[in-house]
């Protein structure tokens, strides 16, 4: 069955670096487009960035761009967020998800269009 196990998370100081991982089992990741998600208490989930199947096309949201970068390498089943620049802000759950056969003219900043999900890894991001 497929799975998704986020990595790396942890507290850091206002404008550390911090990166994230995104392991995955039970599918060919070569097939998948990935969206990386977080969640702030109190707040819903947001969409921050994503990665095509083939690793060309990535997108960012405006909250994130320019200080986050994300990546993949498929012979190790795993898709990267080096995050930068951190803010108080950027503080939440931060969660991969995967969807098979890339989002096919969906939207990539909606929950809906992926088909596997994380459990997240939480970051603090405090002085």
């Amino acid at each position: 069955q497929a799975q998704l196990v986020e990595s790396g998370g942890g507290s850091v100081q206002p404008g550390g670096p911090l990166r994230l991982s995104c392991s995955t089992s039970g599918l060919v990741l070569d097939y998948y487009g990935v969206g990386w998600f977080r969640q702030a208490p109190g707040k819903e989930r947001e969409g921050i960035s994503y990665i095509s199947s083939t690793g060309i096309s990535t997108s960012y949201s405006d909250s994130v761009k320019g200080r986050f970068t994300i990546s993949r390498d498929n012979a190790k089943n795993t898709v990267y967020l080096q995050m930068n620049s951190l803010k108080p802000e950027d503080t939440a759950v931060y969660y991969c998800a995967a969807v098979s056969g890339g989002r096919r003219g969906r939207s990539w900043l909606a929950s809906s269009t992926y088909d596997y999900w994380g459990q997240g890894t939480q970051v603090i991001v405090s002085s």
